[in-house]
């Protein structure tokens, strides 16, 4: 396809890109949310969007099968950003990455003492990475479902996932101890897209650039 392609993830991603698509005069002919095409028509013949998992974007930008694409800083920590240019934290899908633990475990002291913490989460990498620089030992365990249910079983001492507004931590008896680092979602590029496509990719980027609120 002569045109560009961006893929994208259903639900807060994409409602939260579409400012910035109309700003970059691109209005989708579908609502992911009520159609089952993967691959979505815009108003413009040479844009496209195809609708991906949030944890595939990086994938189908790397490998040149979307041209750029929108991702959380999460995914792309976790996914590892070689052969993507990130030219624009989009200030959108805003939340924070935590560590949380159960009522009644008192982390501060775990870690004191050096004792060894079971942590769950579908983000070892970022989870490893912190841990380690604290000098904390840890076993990690790779969860893909519910993390709030791990330490309530007594699978894990704490939990390592995305927070916004701590409604669901509440619910389930675990409170935030700690926060590693905030999240948005980010702007991706096929690096090779940029060199050939340049003309038809530079303004939507400049486009989004001009829409991002503060």
């Amino acid at each position: 396809m002569s045109g560009i392609t961006l893929a994208l993830s259903k639900g807060r991603i994409f409602e939260e890109t579409l400012p910035l698509l109309a700003a970059a005069g691109i209005v989708p002919t579908d609502n992911p949310e009520s159609s089952r095409k993967l691959i979505i028509g815009t108003n413009r013949p040479d844009v496209r969007l195809v609708i991906v998992r949030a944890t595939d974007t990086p994938t189908y930008v790397q490998h040149g099968a979307a041209d750029l694409g929108i991702a959380g800083k999460d995914v792309l920590l976790e996914h590892g950003s070689e052969g993507l240019y990130q030219p624009l934290d989009l200030n959108i899908a805003k939340c924070r990455m935590s560590v949380a633990v159960r009522a009644g475990f008192d982390y501060q002291d775990a870690v004191r003492r050096g004792a060894r913490i079971r942590v769950a989460t579908k983000y070892t990498t970022v989870a490893r990475d912190h841990f380690a620089a604290k000098g904390v030992h840890v076993d990690l365990i790779k969860l893909y479902g519910s993390m709030e249910l791990a330490p309530l079983v007594g699978l894990a001492d704490a939990i390592v996932d995305l927070v916004s507004t701590g409604g669901t931590l509440r619910a389930n008896n675990l409170h935030e101890v700690e926060e590693i680092m905030p999240i948005s979602s980010r702007l991706i590029v096929n690096q090779a897209s940029l060199k050939l496509k340049r003309e038809l990719l530079q303004p939507v980027i400049e486009a989004f650039a001009g829409a991002i609120k503060p």
